[in-house]
Order: C-alpha cells, then sequence, then structure tokens
C-alpha cells in the first residue's frame, strides 16, 4: 500500500471514530449521566446498615432542610408575621415541600392535641415503667403497688400544681392527674424547635426540600424559589434580607469549583505537557503531531467510561485529566524513535517497537482493569477512564503516525545523565541507594486518616454563614445528634432503649437528651401496661380516694376516669402502632425529623448535650448524625480493600515484565517502580504526613507508569545506548500533568498528583544513571 492510500485509510479511520464519538457525547444528558453527590461514591448496594442509614437521610428530609434567617436592612429581624408570610409562599413553590416559621404555634398545637389524644397509649407505658422502677427502691410487695402508685401520683399534683408552670397546662390537669403531658413537654423542651410567637428575637423559618439537596434538582431551582419568594416580599418590606444554609449550598458551591477546576486543570495539563514536549523539539509545529494522540485517548476514555457507567462522579474527569501526561508516551516513543536505516518503513518500525509498547500497554490496562473488582464507585470508574484512554491512546498513536509521511521526530540533544563522568555517576547511584535505604524506615511510621470531606473543596464562607445560621437555630459544638435504628420501629425504640441507657452511665449523669422517643414506648414497656390495665383494676379506685386524701374533689377528674376506664377495657397490642401512625401525621417541620419509619430503616432522632466522646456500642445501633466518621470508617475499609487490589495488580504488571523479559532482567525492571514507591512512602513516613486511599491510589497508578520508563529503557539498554529522549520526555510530562494536580483544591486529588509527580520524578533519576546499563540478555 502507498504511503497515499495509508494516510487516506488512517485519516478515515480516525476520523470515523472520532465523529463516533463525538456524536455520542454530544447526546448525553450531562445532567443525569455526571453527578457531584459525594454519597455516589458509594455504592448503593454498600453492606453497612449505617452508611445505608446516612444514604436514605441524605435523600430524605435530614439532609433536604434548609435554615432561613430574615432581618430588615438594619439587621433587626422582621415582624414575625412576614416570616410566616415568607413560609407560606417557599412552601407553594415546588422546589419545596414544606416550610414554616419557628414562631408558629400552630405545629405544636398539633402535635399537642395528638398526644392529648392518644396519652394514655404513647405516655402512660413510659410513666409506668418510671413509677414501677421508683416503686423498686421502697422494697414494697406486688400488692401494695397500685396504692403506693395512687399515692404518688397525688402527691406528686400536689407539687405540681404549687409551681409557676402549673398556669400553663391549668385547663389540662383535670383530664390529666398523672401529669402525663407536662413531664414530656419538659422532657421535648430541646426537641420543639420553638420560637417566640411575637416579634422577640430572630425571625428564622425552616424549610424542606422537595428534592435531594445533592442533585441539580434541590439547588436550581430550590435557590430560583428563595430570590422569587425574597423579591415578592420586598414589594411590601423593601428592607428584607434573607440568610439561609443548608446542604445545597454546600453542594452547589462545591460542584461549581470542581466544574472549574476541570476546566483550568485539563487545560493547564495540556499546556504543561506541550510546554516541556516543545523544550526538547526543535520544530514545535511538528510536535502538533502529538496533539491528536491526546485528544483521541480523551475522548476514548470519556466514551468508554460513559458507556459502561450509568452514572459517573464529577472526580473522575478532575483526577482523569491525569490521561494527558500518560497518553502521550505512545506518541512520543513512537514519534521519536529513530528508523533503523532510512529507507525503514513505517510498519517495520512498529513491528520492531511492538514488544515494548504492547509489554507497556497491556500490563498497565490489565493492571488498571483489575480496579474493576473495587468496591468504591470512583475507583471502578477510574479504572475505566484510564483503561480505555490507555489502549485509544496506543491505537491512535499507532494509525495516525501511519498518515505522516517522516514518522520521526527529531529532538534537541540532551545527554541527561551521561553528561556526568562515570565515577560521578556512580557515587550518586550510591547516594540514590543510600537514600532509599535510609528512607524504607519510614514506613513503619506511615500514619493513614481517611476523611470523606477531603473530596469536596473547601468553602470557608459558605462553612461561616452555615455555623452563624445554625446557632440561630439552637445547634451548637456541644450538641450531639445521634440517629437509633432498626428494621422496624419497635426494633429501633427498642434500641433507643439501650442507647439512653449508655448515655446516663457513659456521660456520668450529666448527659441531658431530647427527642420524640419520649412520646413511642417500647414494645415491652406497652405489654407491661397493657397488663396492668387488665390484672390492677383497683388503681381507678385507689386514685380517687388518694386524690380525696390530698385534698382534690374527684369529680373534677371524670373526663380522666372516663377515658381510664375505656382504655383499661379495651388496650390491646396493636394499639400501640394506630396510635404512632396518627403522631406521626401530626408531625411537619423540624418535628418530623425527630423519628420515621419506613423501609429498609425505621429510626428515632436523639439530640444530646454534654455526650460522651465515645461512639455508642454496637448494640445500640445508633451513628452519630453530626460526624463523618461512619463515612471515614467506611474509606478506611475501602483502603484496605483497594491495597490488595493494587498489590494483586502489581503482581499481574511484574508477572507480564518477567513473562517479557525474564525473571533476571525483569527484576531489574521491576525494581524501578517498585522501589520508587516504597522510597516515596518512606519519606511521608519520615515526615509525618497522613496518608489516605488516594496516596494509595496515586502509588499504583505511579508504578505503573514508571514500570513503562523501564520498559522503554530497557529496549536501549539491550543495545548498549543510554535512555531514549523519549523516555524522558514521556516522565517530564507525565510528571508535569500530576504537578498540576498538585495545586487542585481538591485535597485527595493533590494527593494523587503530588505522589504520582514524585515516583516519576524518583523514577527518571535512577533511569538516567544507568540503573539498568547492565541489562544483556536480549536485543
Amino acid at each position: 500500500m502507498n504511503f497515499r492510500r495509508r494516510q487516506l485509510l488512517g485519516w478515515s479511520l480516525l476520523g470515523a471514530a472520532a465523529l463516533a464519538g463525538g456524536a455520542w457525547l454530544a447526546n448525553l444528558d450531562y445532567a443525569k449521566k455526571i453527578s457531584s453527590d459525594v454519597l455516589d461514591l458509594i455504592p448503593v448496594d454498600e453492606r453497612s446498615p449505617e452508611l445505608s442509614l446516612v444514604r436514605q437521610l441524605a435523600s430524605q428530609a435530614g439532609a433536604r432542610t434548609m435554615f432561613f434567617e430574615l432581618t430588615a436592612a438594619g439587621g433587626q429581624p422582621v415582624p414575625a408575621a412576614l416570616a410566616r408570610d415568607f413560609a407560606a409562599r417557599l412552601a407553594q413553590e415546588p422546589a419545596f415541600d414544606q416550610a414554616q416559621a419557628l414562631s408558629d404555634p400552630a405545629p405544636r398545637e398539633a402535635l399537642g392535641r395528638a398526644l392529648f389524644a392518644h396519652r394514655l397509649t404513647l405516655l402512660f407505658p413510659r410513666w409506668l415503667h418510671d413509677r414501677e422502677t421508683a416503686f423498686a427502691a421502697t422494697r414494697g410487695g406486688p400488692a401494695d403497688f397500685p396504692r403506693w402508685l395512687a399515692d404518688d401520683s397525688a402527691a406528686a399534683l400536689g407539687k405540681f400544681l404549687a409551681t409557676p408552670e402549673a398556669l400553663a397546662f391549668q385547663d389540662l390537669v383535670p383530664a390529666d392527674p398523672l401529669l402525663l403531658l407536662p413531664a414530656v413537654v419538659e422532657r421535648l423542651k430541646g426537641s420543639l424547635g420553638a420560637g417566640p410567637a411575637d416579634d422577640r428575637g430572630p425571625a428564622l423559618v425552616w424549610a424542606r426540600l422537595a428534592a435531594s439537596p445533592l442533585s441539580e434538582a434541590g439547588q436550581g431551582p430550590a435557590f430560583a424559589a428563595i430570590a422569587r419568594v425574597t423579591a415578592g416580599l420586598r414589594a411590601d418590606f423593601p428592607g428584607l434580607r434573607v440568610a439561609d444554609t443548608g446542604v445545597n449550598r454546600f453542594a452547589a458551591a462545591s460542584r461549581a469549583r470542581i466544574e472549574h477546576e476541570v476546566t483550568w486543570l485539563n487545560a493547564l495539563s495540556l499546556a504543561a505537557v506541550l510546554a516541556v514536549a516543545w523544550a526538547f523539539i526543535p520544530a514545535v509545529h511538528r510536535g502538533l503531531h502529538l496533539l491528536p494522540v491526546v485528544l483521541l485517548a480523551v475522548l476514548g476514555a470519556w466514551v468508554g467510561t460513559t458507556l459502561v457507567f450509568e452514572r459517573l462522579h464529577i472526580l473522575v474527569f478532575v483526577i482523569g485529566s491525569l490521561l494527558t501526561g500518560v497518553a502521550i508516551d505512545y506518541g512520543f516513543y513512537l514519534f521519536m524513535q529513530p528508523p533503523l536505516r532510512p529507507d525503514e518503513d513505517y510498519w517495520a518500525k512498529v513491528r520492531r517497537l511492538a514488544k515494548p509498547l504492547l509489554a507497556s500497554c497491556f500490563t498497565t490496562v490489565a493492571g488498571f482493569a483489575l480496579l474493576l473488582f473495587s468496591e468504591l464507585p470512583l475507583i471502578r470508574q477510574l479504572g475505566v477512564f484510564v483503561g480505555a484512554g490507555l489502549v485509544c491512546a496506543l491505537a491512535a498513536a499507532v494509525v495516525y503516525f501511519a498518515t505522516v509521511r517522516n514518522a520521526f521526530l527529531p529532538t534537541r540533544s540532551f545527554r541527561g545523565g551521561q553528561a556526568l563522568p562515570a565515577a560521578w555517576r556512580r557515587n550518586l547511584r550510591r547516594a540514590l541507594l543510600l537514600a532509599w535505604v535510609l528512607a524504607l524506615p519510614g514506613l513503619a511510621l506511615l500514619r493513614w486518616r481517611d476523611d470523606i470531606r477531603e473530596l469536596e473543596i473547601p468553602s470557608p464562607a459558605v462553612q461561616r454563614e452555615d455555623a452563624r445560621l445554625r446557632a440561630l437555630f439552637g445547634e451548637g459544638h456541644d450538641r450531639t445528634v445521634y440517629l437509633t435504628y432498626g428494621a422496624s420501629l419497635d426494633a429501633a425504640r427498642a434500641s433507643l432503649a439501650k442507647l439512653e441507657t449508655w448515655l446516663h452511665t457513659a456521660g456520668g449523669g450529666r448527659t441531658e437528651t431530647a427527642g420524640l422517643g419520649a412520646l413511642v414506648p417500647t414494645a415491652a414497656e406497652h405489654a407491661r401496661a397493657v397488663r396492668f390495665w387488665r390484672e390492677q383494676p383497683e388503681f381507678g379506685p385507689e386514685l380517687r380516694a388518694a386524690l380525696a386524701r390530698a385534698g382534690f374533689e374527684p369529680g373534677e377528674f371524670a373526663a380522666f376516669f372516663d377515658a381510664y376506664a375505656r382504655q383499661a377495657r379495651t388496650a390491646t397490642a396493636a394499639d400501640l402502632a394506630d396510635a404512632v401512625t396518627a403522631l406521626q401525621a401530626k408531625l411537619s417541620g423540624p418535628l418530623g425529623l425527630l423519628v420515621h419509619r419506613g423501609q429498609p430503616f425505621s429510626w428515632f432522632v436523639t439530640v444530646a448535650t454534654r455526650a460522651p466522646a465515645l461512639a455508642p456500642p454496637a448494640d445500640t445501633h445508633t451513628v452519630s448524625a453530626g460526624q463523618l466518621q461512619s463515612l471515614n470508617q467506611l474509606f478506611s475499609r475501602y483502603r484496605r480493600s483497594a491495597l490488595w487490589l493494587s498489590l494483586t495488580g502489581l503482581a499481574i504488571v511484574g508477572a507480564g515484565v518477567f513473562f517479557s523479559y525474564g525473571v533476571r532482567d525483569g527484576v531489574r525492571i521491576f525494581a524501578i517502580p517498585c522501589g520508587a514507591c516504597l522510597g516515596l512512602f518512606g519519606l511521608f513516613g519520615w515526615l509525618g504526613q497522613p496518608l489516605n486511599l488516594f496516596h494509595l491510589l496515586g502509588a499504583f497508578l505511579g508504578v505503573c507508569l514508571t514500570h513503562n520508563y523501564s520498559i522503554f529503557s530497557a529496549t536501549s539498554a539491550y543495545r548498549h545506548e543510554p535512555p531514549p529522549v523519549s523516555v524522558r520526555l514521556s516522565a517530564l510530562t507525565t510528571a508535569a500533568s500530576f504537578g498540576v494536580l498538585a495545586l487542585s483544591g481538591i485535597p485527595v486529588v493533590r494527593a494523587l498528583g503530588t505522589t504520582v509527580a514524585l515516583m516519576v520524578v524518583a523514577a527518571l533519576l535512577v533511569i538516567e544513571f544507568e540503573h539498568l546499563a547492565g541489562l544483556k540478555g536480549k536485543s
């Protein structure tokens, strides 16, 4: 085939591939395909109940909450009526499914009515349990309990009526002489989310989004709705200012900054790679032949990844910017290898270089393919992205340079390590070996710290505003929020009882708690109450007599005794579920977040002040909603899993090298990437640098990349030649590409970029000082 036909065929193949890939990408719905949701980094079928609970919360009410403060132009609170108007208008917006002014008493009144209607089913069992505990301390006999309980209740009522708090319940006491409602109101003080009903204090509004705050539907439409409502109210109240916070504000800020980083990191990475390349290439315009290889590799990576995965995290493309520095390797090696003789055909040159090219590409791709077995979606996606990109880069390089008339790019002469006298090179090799040996003990000092917050770009201004507004809503550093879960509400309530016991013991009696768990008895407490009603019918008459002895007129409590007699006659175990359902129907606003019944978990929320620093025991089935411990522990587990995958991948890469070059030479070739990795991690240990999952991923990437340079250099070493310029250029462009990642505002991306850049530089130094000079066995 003559050159012209080969050129047309090559252009046709590359053009068709580019058009097909471009058409695929042009038809994608990027809003649905690409996510910035941190929880999309976690498998949907993750087997940890704690993580399933966090995922469920993130898509339900807990994370969908937004907090608002309304002020006038001078910073003073707006009238309470305006706050209620703001909430009413916001609730009518499709982006929100609830909104309430904290000064609005209606939700608390609805809860009070529901509790009153079901007070004996919901509140009596817990009250009875507490009184039985108190009676046990008296060491009285079971037969004495009804009379003791009646006398104790009458005495408690007398003491309560002598307190100022009794004024608020004076109309309620005739129907509740056991003080079931006053007791539970006292326990719920920290849970009611109440604000002043008048114009005193800040004007606060609570709202809940209709969509997940981590999705676009929970961000842009919500912010637009807030702006519309605010603008509408300013017509009557010109000085109105609205401050708000929520998870969606953090997610939107992070998404915007990550999208910005995707653009400038890729652009800067490409610019850095081309700058390094052109420093070695005298004919700058001919260096542009490398661009199609890089662009087609990136196109192939995008197409391959979007074809394989239904949904991708945006971090894949941020970290995937490293592909620019890797994909250009094959172009360098093919384009910069001089022909053996002036008349050598291009395809003869390709066949001559096929062994190092294929060994480099397919061993690296095999290592990355192993990442598909990772539990972590991001690692699987990155494995496909880089693997597909490398295959496309090799194919594009082979086909594209077949279309170039003179497929050889001369470079400027750089002697590198060979510019130094042999004795100097020998001493420098010894110095590198000594530094490596000294670094190795640092491996014992390595510290691992996995923090999911490092996956996002910090937003200090948003964090400060969030802390200020949450403080107005009563959320402080001394409060800990616990979520106690179970497969059913009964199971969750049983676990909550264990949590309450643990908090009392571990907190030394100083921990104060609030939550709607106080309104729902355990199944055992309710069953005990049903037995009490059936087995102790004398309690009603005993209480009448005790009230009379205490100076009360028993007839005033007729409503209570009628309700109590009816409850004692008709109570069954099924009453509890019906009462809880009725209660939940009345819970709205902040109160609705405190209890949930559904699948796969039901849960109770407990707010604790001066809580123990320790995590609750596993048998309490409780996680802290105010901390990220569960996700951090999960990432630690993924790191351990990724370590084994990386070691297995390296074994595959090493086996490929040994198979291609033999054990003796293979060990020497593979020692460069492995030695660079161990030495760098030892240095991190000495420096006290905490490492995470992405340092480990960077080490795996670095080993796969630097083993390419070892293989390409080995081919020259067999011919007793210095390392090819293409290896130097490839290593430096890779270091530049990853060095750009080290400038990222995302801590984990910065960690990955720094790790790989340092590994590549270390490997290049070793190659320059003739580590492979002793290879002699093959040609």
